[in-house]
């Protein structure tokens, strides 16, 4: 059982962030901003795949004015992400926009950070401190310290400006490309603060190499209570990072959304394609919305009884497999059957109409 560590609670749209909230999975469009069908588009796609919160890049004002058209039909809350100009802030938030992700030690003059944050409390609109490791201000940048303990720094000179302003509708990112960096830079700001933390390893790699970073990085922290929301960073589709964020989730006992996928690794007595069966069956039901684990299995004789723990699954065998419930066979069908016939069979169990 992972005690979570307590964190204060912040709203951004519907989404309650915090405290004993569920630890959400975000995700960032690729999209141009300004284009809103795409975006707007793109927004779908995650919200299927079962995205909770959406960050959009706003890199000038018709990308801020194209926020109100966004905002009025999407179908999650929206998180803009800005660096330096305030004026796109501002826009922003009388646009609807649900959050903020921008650095007020950033955006210029003292006043400029007030009418932002201002804008914000009238609004009720949070803002995200976001530290990266690879941009750090020159004065946190020069200092003889770990990099980790410069991203704390930076950090908590942000949110002093905030706090100098009466604005405590905070929550803090601290990322890095290195594993170890992300780790203690998360580890030292929760014992320094109690708001919410949104974790990433940022610039993790493509999908192989992203996966294991963004699973060794965030799994560490989750696994010691750190964390209200996520972002796998991957250079590729954004509806992989929100498959990813689950599934880290789903591994630790965090979240039951969807379908938890097991199978065997290959060996001698393997007689099917198991790695083409595993992944067109991970394929096949990754959108299904159900919190049950679909087992796949090299072979009749130890299959079912290896994964006795799995709702439903499949064991191959020459030319054809068997199906089975709970570690008991339900039915022996050809091989290209087998997919058909296990969709079939969960469809029945839980009365779901495709």
């Amino acid at each position: 059982m992972i005690n979570r560590r307590k964190s204060k609670q912040i709203c951004i749209g519907n989404v309650i962030i915090g405290g004993n909230a569920p630890i959400s999975v975000q995700s960032m469009c690729n999209t141009d901003t300004r284009d809103v069908a795409k975006t707007l588009d793109q927004i779908g796609e995650l919200a299927a795949a079962g995205c909770e919160i959406v960050r959009l890049a706003v890199l000038n004002k018709d990308a801020a004015a194209a926020i109100k058209d966004i905002v009025a039909k999407s179908p999650v809350p929206l998180v803009a992400d800005i660096h330096f100009d305030y004026r796109l802030a501002l826009t922003c938030i009388q646009n609807g926009i649900h959050a903020l992700r921008i650095n007020p030690g950033n955006i210029g003059k003292r006043e400029h950070t007030v009418k932002v944050v201002e804008e914000a409390k009238s609004h009720c609109v949070p803002i995200r401190i976001g530290i990266n490791g690879g941009s750090l201000e020159k004065e946190f940048a020069e200092m003889d310290l770990p990099l980790h303990e410069k991203m704390v720094k930076s950090a908590l000179r942000h949110i002093e400006i905030l706090e100098d302003l009466n604005f405590y509708d905070t929550k803090i990112s601290l990322k890095s490309s290195d594993v170890l960096t992300t780790i203690e830079a998360y580890k030292l700001i929760a014992e320094k603060v109690d708001y919410p933390l949104h974790l990433g390893v940022t610039e993790a790699g493509t999908l192989k190499s992203g996966l294991i970073k963004s699973s060794v990085g965030l799994g560490t922290l989750l696994y010691q209570g750190i964390g209200d929301t996520i972002r796998v960073s991957l250079t590729e589709n954004p509806i992989e990072e929100v498959h990813a964020g689950f599934g880290i989730l789903k591994s630790l006992g965090l979240r039951e959304k969807g379908v938890n996928f097991i199978s065997c690794p290959t060996c001698g007595r393997t007689q099917i394609d198991l790695i083409g069966l595993a992944k067109r069956v991970e394929e096949k039901f990754k959108n299904l919305n159900l919190p049950i684990t679909i087992a796949v299995m090299g072979c009749p004789v130890n299959g079912p009884g290896e994964a006795k723990h799995a709702d439903f699954g499949i064991a191959g065998a020459i030319g054809e497999g068997y199906i089975f419930k709970k570690g008991e066979i339900i039915a022996r069908v050809p091989e290209s059957d087998l997919i058909n016939s296990l969709e079939k069979i969960i469809m029945e169990t839980y009365s779901i109409v495709k």
